[in-house]
């Protein structure tokens, strides 16, 4: 049975691609906003175009701010990498440290105006959520369940893919979905920068007093912010179910894992 949010969410996107599919159908909704017969609908670019110019910059310092702070995160919480645990918090802060458009600033003239720049802003601020959130799921296991993976005769690369990773997945994906948000958001500023995305249409309506194009860029980063959010969601409760079935079948069961091993 499909429940009543999952139907919501479906027309909720459905109505997104449709007004980005063909957002003049859309313009007498905005018209109201516009003065002096200004343009209802954003006309420098298309917003698909835009949009997806948006999700790939996202998407891009997201995956390499996963990469990075998971890849920090299990370093620290090894017993070779736990004095250097201070240093690494240090790094991951300093995207949190230095606002986005400082960032911004400091790397157009190494790197040029674009995608670039925001691309380096976004991942440094989406490093801090995924650090904490993989260091607290992989600090926090049962002992008993890594004791026992241990006396199975795994390895520290075996129980750290089979057992730790997998256990803490539901609290990693929370901190991907955290740095993807924040992403969405902080994203808009690149335009000032140059770079294509959905804050181009923002910046244009505030430079043109169009309201029309401030609500469609606003409302269009939003509503993706809400569905992903909501994606990912989904996901770490899946992730945290299965985690508490598989608990419950090795304490149901532990001599048929044991002869199963």
């Amino acid at each position: 049975m499909i429940r009543t949010g999952t139907v919501l969410r479906l027309l909720v996107f459905a109505a997104l691609l449709a007004f980005l599919l063909a957002p003049d159908r859309f313009a007498g909704l905005l018209t109201p906003l516009t003065n002096n017969g200004a343009p209802a609908i954003y006309n420098q670019g298309t917003l698909l175009d835009l949009t997806l110019s948006h999700l790939v910059t996202v998407g891009l310092s997201t995956v390499a701010a996963a990469i990075v702070a998971i890849g920090l995160a299990i370093f620290v919480t090894r017993p070779a990498g736990a004095e250097f645990l201070a240093l690494s918090r240090a790094i991951v802060n300093i995207g949190q440290t230095f606002p986005p458009v400082a960032v911004l600033a400091l790397s157009v003239p190494i790197m040029g105006f674009g995608e670039g720049p925001t691309r380096v802003a976004l991942f440094l601020y989406g490093l801090l959520p995924i650090f904490e959130n993989t260091l607290v799921g992989l600090s926090t296991l049962p002992p008993a369940v890594v004791e026992t993976a241990s006396a199975m005769g795994m390895t520290g690369r075996q129980r750290l893919l089979k057992v730790e990773l997998p256990l803490a997945m539901p609290l990693i994906v929370e901190g991907i979905r955290l740095s993807t948000v924040i992403g969405l958001a902080t994203a808009t500023i690149g335009s000032t920068v140059a770079a294509k995305g959905l804050g181009e249409v923002i910046v244009a309506g505030l430079l043109s007093n169009n309201l029309a194009f401030i609500v469609q860029g606003g409302v269009i980063t939003g509503v993706l912010a809400v569905l992903i959010s909501d994606g990912f969601e989904a996901l770490a409760h899946r992730m945290a179910k299965r985690r508490g079935a598989s608990s419950e079948a090795r304490q149901s069961d532990p001599d048929g894992q044991r002869s199963g091993a």
